[in-house]
């Protein structure tokens, strides 16, 4: 199916990434692929036993988007490795980010834990992350980044998302514009930077130049305030950042994602119906929830709203939508 065939309601499900309980098939699950058509599930260790339990869990979830006529799902996790690996023993763990001596390393990285989501039927990683954490500065992200040297995570990143597109997994590259001069956490408050625009052109972007010429199949937007570029809005939810800097300025054509909309930063500030309507202006593919809570229905809602009065406006609701079903053409 081409995507002007389809329904608001396809439209507004494949816009949407979720969470969820248990670490079975279950009603909820059902719910949300059924009735709510979602695009992609996102696993985390509450849904995590074991390498066997989780190919059933991705192989039950493909099949009943299968049974209800939907595109496969986007199956992703959060395995950079070090302080954020979902996966544990008996899946390989490594050392992070901040360990990584060379390029083997990362190829090595890359090309194990490709083989290894592959194996189980996950097809994204958010991984790498491409944060330039500045020596001394006592980063939010020091223990996550490959290091302080934009060429440095430039190098290693690419060589992590060509290693994992190479073995059949996405690579999502994060978080754009980069957040490695923030001291404060985006999942508690809404982090501000007074950067100049070139400053962040010279350090921060680099590393999202090279993912872009590598051709990295995701980028995921931070919930940061850079108040130089966009006074109003973080990345997640920014026209200036998202659209014109990522898209217009530097020419990225794949997926563009949320970080978690739970998040504080994002929460505790705007209602979901002005995230929908941002998100929508902004050219953003995915929104992110990672989190079983009301507000996944609300912006599904919401979703069907916008793209309903999109498709009555005789507008282009479908750019998002092809760029999503391009990707799931290899799933």
């Amino acid at each position: 199916m081409n995507a002007e065939d389809y329904t608001p309601e396809q439209m507004a499900g494949q816009r949407l990434m979720v969470g969820f309980d248990g670490t079975t098939f279950n009603a909820e699950l059902k719910f949300l692929i059924e009735d709510l058509k979602v695009g992609g599930i996102i696993l985390f260790a509450r849904n995590i036993e074991s390498p066997a339990q989780v190919a059933e869990l991705c192989r039950s979830v493909q099949v009943c988007a299968n049974g209800c006529g939907q595109p496969p799902l986007f199956i992703a996790v959060d395995q950079e490795g070090g302080l954020v690996a979902r996966l544990k023993r008996p899946f390989t763990e490594f050392p992070g980010n901040a360990a990584m001596t060379g390029v083997e390393d990362a190829d090595h990285f890359a090309a194990v834990t490709a083989a290894e989501l592959k194996s189980v039927g996950i097809n994204m990683n958010m991984a790498p992350v491409l944060d330039v954490a500045p020596l001394g500065f006592g980063s939010v992200m020091e223990g996550r980044a490959f290091g302080h040297d934009p060429a440095w995570v430039a190098r290693l990143g690419c060589h992590v998302i060509k290693g994992l597109q190479a073995g059949g997994i996405m690579a999502v590259a994060k978080h754009f514009p980069g957040i490695g001069r923030t001291l404060l956490d985006s999942h508690l408050a809404l982090p501000m930077v007074d950067l100049d625009p070139t400053d962040i052109e010279t350090v921060d972007l680099p590393p999202f130049v090279a993912a872009v010429e590598a051709s990295v199949s995701g980028v995921m937007l931070s919930h940061i305030l850079y108040r130089k570029i966009d006074p109003k809005w973080p990345a997640s939810l920014s026209v200036r950042i998202a659209r014109d800097l990522l898209r217009s300025r530097m020419g990225f054509g794949g997926l563009v994602l949320t970080d978690d909309l739970d998040m504080g930063a994002v929460n505790r500030h705007f209602g979901i119906s002005e995230i929908i309507q941002r998100i929508v202006l902004a050219d953003i593919d995915i929104a992110l929830i990672c989190h079983k809570s009301p507000k996944i229905v609300q912006a599904y809602e919401n979703l069907v709203k916008v793209m309903d009065a999109d498709l009555q406006a005789v507008l282009a609701p479908t750019s998002s939508l092809r760029r999503i079903l391009m990707k799931k053409k290899d799933l």
